[in-house]
């Protein structure tokens, strides 16, 4: 009876250090995995805040938090199971759905870097104009609108995350993305949470005494400057990613002179350190996103033009 128990107890134990080992694995693959995906985390925190502005600030929070479950649904009941099932029965298909990722996050981008210069016309980015007549069905549109967004920005995460996991266990494979999918939308949504009342938070200070009024003050001023500087990083920043998962997944799928290009320009500045390598990688991926993403978006513009002719017809 005592050495059943020993030997129950010593199963337990090794279960347990199984467990711990597979959590470990879990939490470094997912935070190698997430990384990836700066960009489109970026443009994700700067898109959002958008959609309650001039908003009763009152209801920000809880609309930010639907549209947060709504992310999370995407994520989870979504993508996750689309993704897996085609990196299982049809792995090929990964790299060729990161390059229409990759594509998209450069034709954003562009789009924003040309119309900025006054070379493309301001798009709608944000879906359908919300016409409602009651505060619940405003709501409703609000995050339906934003959760339609999301589902693109979301598979892009998931994505890109995916296709930096390297475990061979299906079970890790799982439990790293199901990581990422709650610490990508708790990041995004919790700091976009924390954003948009920062502004609230400056008018109660500004009610008070002394220094506090002044700092408070101060914060509703640059706050706007804040979303300013978060729209331009995440458009830089969905440039370089872009044009990396461009480059990176044409090289896995045979096509490898860009990706040459690349390695070799890296290693002309290699003697200068990591520093310099991650620089010019950064930059070339960069520029190709620019110039592949405008060529996107030219096509796109001149599709667009023709197809409300014929449906007007």
């Amino acid at each position: 009876m005592a050495g059943g128990l020993i030997a129950l107890l010593d199963d337990i134990a090794t279960l347990a250090k199984a467990t711990a080992s597979s959590l470990d694995d879990i939490a470094a693959g997912a935070a190698k995995a997430s990384s990836k995906a700066v960009g489109v985390v970026i443009d994700d925190t700067a898109v959002t805040p958008q959609y309650v502005s001039g908003l009763d600030p009152s209801r920000e929070l809880p609309i930010i938090k639907r549209i947060a479950r709504g992310s999370l649904i995407n994520k989870l009941a979504i993508i996750l199971p689309v993704a897996l099932l085609l990196t299982w029965i049809a792995p090929w298909a990964l790299p060729i759905l990161l390059i229409i990722g990759g594509s998209f996050l450069s034709f954003e981008g562009a789009a924003k870097v040309l119309a900025k210069l006054r070379l493309y016309p301001e798009h709608a980015e944000h879906g359908d104009e919300v016409e409602a007549k009651t505060p619940d069905e405003v709501e409703k549109g609000i995050v339906s609108s934003a959760t339609r967004t999301d589902l693109i920005l979301s598979a892009e995460i998931m994505l890109i995350s995916l296709a930096n996991v390297t475990a061979e266990s299906n079970a890790v494979r799982v439990g790293i993305m199901v990581f990422v999918a709650f610490f990508m939308t708790f990041f995004v949504y919790g700091l976009v949470a924390i954003l948009v009342k920062m502004d609230d938070l400056g008018l109660r200070l500004a009610e008070r005494d002394g220094a506090v009024a002044g700092f408070g003050r101060s914060l509703v001023s640059v706050m706007p400057k804040v979303f300013t500087v978060i729209g331009v990083v995440g458009t830089v920043a969905m440039l370089w990613v872009g044009g990396h998962i461009v480059i990176a997944s044409l090289s896995d799928l045979g096509f490898d002179p860009l990706h040459h290009f690349v390695e070799q320009a890296v290693h002309l500045v290699e003697a200068w350190g990591g520093a310099a390598k991650w620089t010019m990688e950064t930059l070339l991926s960069g520029v190709f996103g620019l110039l592949w993403g405008s060529l996107i978006a030219y096509a796109w513009l001149g599709i667009s033009k023709l197809v409300p002719k014929k449906a007007h017809a």
